[in-house]
């Protein structure tokens, strides 16, 4: 069951947004950006396509954000097909660029190394308990003092495939560069049937 769910729907966000994932202040603040975009009550291939339409204008660091003008962030939005909460959204990252260049120095690894990340993300406009839960999932990848990072998102997808509902029963099934696709994999189980019973119908061959 977990072989078919990470082979057909293991991909983290980050790499379809086109975010090569390391630990340097870039690719993390892309993954910032990814985060608050995907915690709206918005599809997720809208918030991944919005975030490539950023990074494609430019945007891909918070001093490129904060130089941007509101329109500009806006219209960004508005290519990736994020127009509920575009106006909103382009305010919040806006202020978020601006936060995070005087408070941490536009690094987000500056937040790991004060102690208290999840405190200092939520801090920034627009990120909160969901948007944290996201961008902590996805950097367990780089940041291997959370691991294994299952949210309840992804316990929810687990107990629907009749996995463990345990962080640690999960983890202990696949090697530790798989738990990010893991974790994104059960939450695309726990968002969607159409995706549980696909991985139903392969494991059972």
């Amino acid at each position: 069951m977990v072989r078919e769910l990470l082979k057909r729907h293991g991909k983290t966000y980050a790499d379809e947004a086109g975010i090569t994932l390391r630990d340097t202040p870039q690719p993390l603040y892309q993954l910032l950006v990814l985060s608050l975009l995907l915690s709206a009550r918005i599809r997720s291939d809208i918030a991944v396509a919005s975030a490539r339409a950023l990074a494609k204008a430019g945007m891909k660091d918070p001093k490129r954000m904060a130089q941007a003008t509101w329109q500009q962030r806006v219209d960004a939005l508005g290519e990736g097909g994020y127009r509920r909460y575009d106006e909103r959204t382009a305010t919040q990252l806006g202020r978020g660029a601006e936060l995070l260049l005087d408070r941490w120095g536009g690094d987000v690894r500056r937040m790991r190394k004060d102690g208290d990340v999840e405190g200092a993300l939520r801090e920034v406009p627009g990120i909160g308990p969901m948007g944290v839960s996201i961008f902590l999932r996805e950097a367990q990848a780089v940041w291997p003092e959370y691991q294994p990072y299952l949210d309840d998102k992804a316990l929810q997808g687990a107990e629907r495939l009749g996995l463990p509902k345990s962080a640690q029963k999960l983890a202990g099934m696949v090697r530790k560069d798989e738990l990010a696709p893991l974790a994104a994999g059960l939450v695309r189980v726990a968002l969607s049937k159409e995706v549980a019973e696909d991985v139903w119908d392969a494991a059972r061959g």
